[in-house]
């Protein structure tokens, strides 16, 4: 008897792209492409682009991720895949730690090493990237993306679309807005409700001059 093959489409064929694809690898997919809008965009990782944002319906049977950087692109082609009722899946690599009880939403990515601890809910479409740690209790809104080495403490919300930035820190109990930057290693010890760009140590709002 065959097994049929297990076959995702990965929109975006960039670096996070190649990341994705590997880890829909190690989610058991054998057959993994990109749909790219760039004219010039080639095989990525080994994995093959076969088209176009514009070419999805073709993929019907397929299961989908969208591995674009831009929140609101990604929000966006999310959107319209869900609209055109195609199968939009979250992918969790296999040397994450993740709570029984961690609610993960479609189309979220959890890259290696990274540590969600109890009752934690994860949005759509969010990334949660390599090391990463969100602890218990907290709420990271849809499109959200937890960079590289983040660490959330307990209790803490990430608004949709919000960019915590590689090895940033959130004190517990803090909450942060929709569509707010947090620069790489900045410390936030306080609510933010403001959308900026948030830097330093404890973090503050740039000011533009």
């Amino acid at each position: 008897m065959t097994t049929a093959k297990r076959k995702i489409v990965i929109i975006g064929a960039s670096g996070h792209g190649k990341v994705v694809a590997d880890l829909a690898k190690k989610n058991g997919y054998d057959d993994v492409v990109f749909l790219d809008d760039n004219p010039n965009a080639g095989a990525n990782g080994g994995f093959r682009v076969v088209g176009t944002t514009r070419d999805v319906s073709r993929f019907a049977e397929c299961d989908f991720i969208v591995a674009i950087g831009a929140a609101r692109v990604r929000e966006r082609l999310q959107t319209r895949l869900l609209d055109a009722n195609l199968r939009v899946v979250s992918l969790i690599h296999p040397n994450a730690v993740v709570a029984d009880d961690c609610v993960v939403g479609p189309g979220t990515a959890v890259m290696a090493g990274v540590v969600i601890n109890p009752s934690v809910r994860i949005g759509a479409g969010c990334i949660v990237n390599t090391a990463a740690s969100v602890d218990h209790d907290c709420v990271v809104e849809d499109f959200a993306h937890i960079s590289v080495g983040a660490r959330l403490a307990g209790t803490v919300s990430a608004g949709a679309r919000s960019w915590i930035g590689i090895g940033a820190t959130i004190s517990n109990n803090i909450k942060i807005c929709a569509d707010c930057t947090i620069g790489a290693g900045a410390v936030v010890v306080k609510d933010i409700d403001e959308p900026g760009v948030y830097v330093g140590v404890p973090a503050r709002k740039m000011v533009k001059r």
